[in-house]
C-alpha cells in the first residue's frame, strides 16, 4: 500500500486534476440524479385519511387551478417538484376534467400520467322517483358537474326536447330511475342524450309488446304509471290498481284519480279532495277530463312502469282506501259498492278531524 502511495505522488499533477475533477462530476451527477429520481418516483401523494382519495377537475381549468386542487386538499405533500415534472410532462397543454382517484403514496411520475392522460373514474349517479324535472335536476348536479340551473333551463327548451322525441308535458317519462355509470364532467346536455338512449334501453321488444297489448304509447304508460305510484306504495297493490283504470280508459270512463287534482292544484299535501278541488279547470284534471293526462304527474319508479305493463287482469271499476290507513285499498265492481267503501273512508277522516 506504502508503494500504491508513492507512485500516486510520482502521477503528474494533471492526471490529479483530472481524476479529482472526474470524481467532482461522477458526484455531482449521482447526487443530481438522485433528485431527480426523487421528484419523479418517490412518493408525494397523501390521501390523508380517505383512501383512496377523489380529485374533481372542473371543465376549463388548467394546471395552476390543479395544482391548488391538489394543494388546497392536501392531497400532496410537495407542489414544486409535481409541477417541474408537469411542465416536463406538457401537462399545461393536456389538462383534463374528471373524477380522479388518487392512491397514497402515489410518485409524481405516477400523478401526472394519469392526469394527463385523461384517465379518470366514473361516479355512480343514482336516483329516484322526484317530483318534477327541477327536484331531478337537484339530486343529479349533486352528483355530476351538470348545474342544475342548466339541466332545468334544458327542460324548458321545446326544440331541444323535441330533438328527443318529447313534449314538456311528457318530459319526465324520459327519466328511468336507476343506477348509472356516468364521468363526472358530464354536461348537462350529455346528461338528457345518456337519459335517452338508457330509455331507449329500457323500452325493449318485451315491454314494447305489453305496451302495445294495451294501446298505449311509453309516455302514457309513464302517465299511468305516475298514477298508480301515487295511489299507492304498497308493490303489490300496483298491478291491481293500474287494472283498475286500464277498465276504465277501455269503457271510456273518466279516470278520477285523485292524484291528478293534487297536481293540478299544484298541492300533494292535501289529504281530502274536496269539491272546490274538483272544479280546478286544468287538462290534468281527471274528474273533468277523460283519458289520461297530458304527461306524467311524477317520474315514476320501475316497479310503477311495470306494474302497468303487467296490470292484472279483472272487473274492478274502483277502488278507495281502507278506513284503517294501513295503506291498502277496498276495490269494487259497482258504485254502490264503492259509496260504501268511501263512505267508510270518510267517516275515518271525521274521526281523525282531517278535512283538508
Amino acid at each position: 500500500m506504502a508503494v500504491l502511495t508513492e507512485k500516486n505522488k510520482r502521477l503528474p499533477l494533471y492526471i490529479k486534476a483530472f481524476i479529482f475533477i472526474m470524481t467532482l462530476v461522477l458526484t455531482a451527477g449521482l447526487v443530481f440524479g438522485f433528485i431527480i429520481w426523487q421528484r419523479v418516483f418517490s412518493p408525494n401523494v397523501t390521501a390523508g385519511h380517505e383512501v383512496p382519495a377523489d380529485l374533481y377537475i372542473p371543465t376549463g381549468a388548467d394546471m395552476d387551478e390543479v395544482l391548488d386542487l391538489l394543494e388546497e386538499n392536501e392531497l400532496i405533500k410537495n407542489r414544486s417538484t409535481l409541477e417541474w415534472l408537469a411542465i416536463r410532462k406538457n401537462y399545461h397543454n393536456n389538462v383534463h376534467p374528471g373524477r380522479f382517484r388518487l392512491r397514497e403514496g402515489m410518485s409524481n411520475n405516477e400523478l401526472v400520467n394519469m392526469l394527463r392522460s385523461g384517465n379518470q373514474v366514473p361516479v355512480n349517479l343514482v336516483f329516484i322517483s322526484q317530483r318534477n324535472v327541477e327536484e331531478l335536476a337537484s339530486v343529479v348536479s349533486r352528483q355530476i358537474e351538470a348545474d342544475s340551473s342548466d339541466i332545468t333551463e334544458l327542460a324548458g327548451d321545446n326544440e331541444f326536447i323535441e330533438s328527443l322525441g318529447f313534449t314538456r308535458a311528457g318530459l319526465p317519462a324520459l327519466f328511468i330511475p336507476n343506477t348509472y355509470e356516468f364521468y363526472w364532467n358530464t354536461s348537462a346536455e350529455q346528461f338528457y342524450r345518456r337519459m335517452k338512449n338508457e330509455y331507449d334501453r329500457f323500452w325493449n321488444e318485451e315491454r314494447e309488446q305489453k305496451m302495445q297489448s294495451l294501446g298505449l304509447d311509453p309516455v302514457q304508460v309513464s302517465t299511468l304509471a305516475s298514477i298508480v305510484f301515487e295511489e299507492t306504495v304498497i308493490e303489490e297493490e300496483m298491478p291491481v290498481i293500474a287494472g283498475v283504470y286500464i277498465n276504465r280508459l277501455n269503457r271510456g270512463m273518466r279516470l278520477q284519480a285523485d292524484p291528478t287534482i293534487k297536481f293540478a292544484i299544484g298541492d300533494f299535501t292535501v289529504n281530502r279532495i274536496l269539491n272546490v278541488h274538483l272544479e280546478t279547470d286544468s287538462p290534468y284534471n281527471t274528474y273533468i277530463y277523460a283519458g289520461l293526462p297530458p304527461g306524467p304527474i311524477i317520474i315514476p319508479p320501475v316497479q310503477a312502469i311495470d306494474a302497468v305493463l303487467n296490470a292484472q287482469e279483472h272487473d274492478y271499476l274502483y277502488f278507495c282506501a281502507r278506513e284503517d290507513f294501513s295503506g291498502y285499498h277496498r276495490f269494487a265492481r259497482t258504485l254502490s259498492e264503492h259509496n260504501r267503501n268511501a263512505r267508510l273512508y270518510r267517516d275515518a277522516l271525521d274521526r281523525r278531524r282531517v278535512f283538508r
